[in-house]
């Protein structure tokens, strides 16, 4: 069985999904998702002038053989653009293997650790009223588990997450339009004296059993981490989410000396060797790696595996970058994971995408169900694809309100 061609098509309904195929002299393909937020034509190009013309003639059921031949043999090695390449390919290979056994990918890990995952939705408001709606919205849809996140008062502009506009609470939505960054302006100060209250006031709605997330965004600084995890103990956070930036390994040690607030990091690393000490020395709590940006199901299964060993639960990335193929591949791992924790969920469920790419995954009372359909279970709607077409955009940007440029 041999590769004979592959394809890179790059654009969908509202993202600039970047969607491979792989397709076999046996008539048999598969699909994998490349898409790298906001830069997305760099790993298309990689794929298609360096990468699809060097596996052309492999067989595609060495998975692992190509993983490590794209992986070992690069000089220069992992990053983002490299790695959401290597994970199309390799997701590809691996529904082409699922394809061929006739079996879901779940059963070719070693079958359900669970019936279905639980996933988390995203509450945003312009105020905490507004927030309050959100989270009411979708705890009524049968969610357990919410992120949350408001606007603060005095905050120049809305902040990470936020909605801008009051009363837009049904619907996560960043605008990521032109090229040129927007410009959010962020305040430590006002947000650290604020958000704790305005957590315990959630909790105080909401009661115990919801699961409350909240995501700092790589926003404060170790001592400032420390600190607003010891403040907003008494919440019984789910997970605090990027408290530090994420480049320094170290830098939630000083977190960990003075709170016992769980910890989620990971969406931006690329390999196992970016979290391997977080993982090692129980600095986290979740590693929030994505199937797409950490080099496909193979190095995927290998993060699952160490965090299994050290008490560190999944949940796995879903931005609206993730296409439905990249969610799908995560879903197959987070039935099959021994130590699943929740699945970030935003991206499946809207006619559009439903018609780019079927499935019969499902989502149910903030439950996502996997189909038993052979491979990742997500097909490609090739004519449906021709109508879109790539559109530049960026990540908003952030500075302090004298300029200072911080981490977005």
């Amino acid at each position: 069985m041999k590769i004979t061609d592959a394809k890179v098509f790059v654009g969908g309904p509202g993202k600039n999904y970047v969607t491979l195929k792989i397709m076999t002299d046996q008539g048999v393909y598969g699909l994998g998702d490349a898409t790298l937020n906001n830069r997305e034509t760099l790993p298309a190009a990689y794929l298609t002038d360096y990468l699809i013309p060097a596996i052309i003639g492999m067989d595609p059921r060495n998975s692992e053989d190509i993983w490590q031949y794209l992986y070992r043999g690069a000089y220069f090695r992992k990053g983002p653009i490299a790695m959401a390449a290597f994970g199309a390919i390799d997701m590809a290979l691996w529904d082409i293997k699922g394809k061929l056994a006739n079996m879901p990918l779940y059963q070719l890990f070693g079958g359900k650790s669970r019936k279905a995952a639980m996933v988390y939705a995203h509450a945003t408001g312009a105020d905490l009223d507004d927030l309050m709606t959100s989270i009411q919205f979708y705890v009524d849809q049968g969610y357990k588990a919410v992120r949350v996140q408001c606007g603060i008062p005095g905050m120049p502009t809305a902040g990470y997450g936020v909605s801008e506009t009051k009363g837009d609470v049904e619907n996560y939505i960043t605008d990521f339009s032109g090229i040129k960054p927007k410009v959010e302006i962020w305040d430590t100060g006002r947000y650290m004296r604020y958000m704790p209250d305005a957590l315990l006031q959630i909790r105080d709605r909401f009661g115990p059993d919801l699961k409350i997330l909240h995501d700092v965004h790589h926003r404060l600084t170790p001592r400032e981490a420390a600190a607003f995890a010891k403040a907003v103990e008494p919440v019984d956070l789910f997970w605090l989410e990027d408290p530090t930036p994420a480049e320094d390994q170290d830098a939630l040690k000083m977190l960990r000396q003075h709170s016992t607030v769980p910890v989620a990091i990971g969406e931006v690393f690329n390999s196992i060797w970016e979290c391997n000490n977080l993982i090692e020395q129980n600095l986290i709590d979740f590693i929030r790696v994505s199937v797409t940006y950490a080099g496909g199901i193979t190095h995927a299964k290998r993060i699952v595996d160490l965090a299994g060993l050290h008490n560190v639960r999944t949940g796995f990335h879903g931005a609206p970058s993730h296409s439905p193929i990249s969610m799908a591949a995560q879903a197959h791992l987070n039935v099959w994971a021994p130590n699943f924790g929740i699945q970030e969920y935003l991206v499946l469920g809207t006619p559009e995408c439903d018609a780019l790419f079927p499935s019969d995954h499902y989502l149910e009372n903030g439950m996502f169900y996997v189909s038993d359909a052979p491979g990742l279970g997500v097909e490609f709607n090739e004519d449906e694809a021709a109508q879109y077409s790539y559109k530049a955009g960026s990540h908003p940007i952030v500075r302090l309100e004298d300029g200072t440029m911080w981490d977005y």
